[in-house]
């Protein structure tokens, strides 16, 4: 079988970009910088090596001071308020908990005794001093419709407030417990 003179070009071109895409897909190897420019620490983000990933006292949820020194790595929010806000939201599924933001996201939950209405909970603790003013709740409120559908409702204002100053008077139980110690 003979090739014209115009298949042999296009097959040559062919052959030409098939192994130019092919070079390319080479591995390359890239080094990054570890330290920034003007940087003299050579110690991993400007920390000295202690051996563990969390800083010198590691991740205490109870233990130690109130607050954390400037510049610390512990928690990142009031140890009490977080473990009571942790205790007083334990019936409810927890969607998500940030110990250095300070934010607990608890999924839908429905009490057994009342399964066509449904809560769900975001709450915030705002500093890392124990404050009445230190934490906030958001709490959503669903009812089951005639179709099985959920459906927005209304929530008492009361209720978040309620919520927070059932945490507060557990925060203040647990530093109490602490100090006797």
């Amino acid at each position: 079988m003979a090739l014209t003179l115009k298949s042999d070009r296009g097959l040559l071109a062919a052959c030409l970009v098939t192994t130019a895409l092919l070079a390319g897909c080479g591995e390359t190897t890239y080094e990054y910088p570890t330290m920034r420019p003007g940087d003299t620490n050579t110690s991993i983000y400007g920390k000295e090596d202690n051996g563990s990933i969390l800083g010198p006292g590691g991740l205490s949820i109870l233990g130690g001071a109130e607050e954390a020194p400037a510049g610390g790595t512990g928690i990142g929010v009031n140890a009490y308020l977080w473990r009571a806000s942790l205790d007083t939201l334990s019936f409810m599924p927890i969607a998500s908990a940030d110990p250095f933001g300070g934010v607990i996201i608890t999924d839908w939950y429905s009490a057994p005794e009342n399964p066509a209405e449904r809560f769900k909970v975001n709450l915030f603790i705002l500093d890392r001093a124990l404050r009445a003013d230190g934490i906030r709740a958001a709490i959503f409120r669903q009812q089951r419709t005639s179709t099985g559908q959920w459906q927005d409702a209304a929530v008492e204002a009361s209720i978040g407030s309620e919520l927070e100053n059932t945490v507060l008077t557990r925060a203040r139980q647990l530093r109490v417990s602490s100090a006797q110690r």
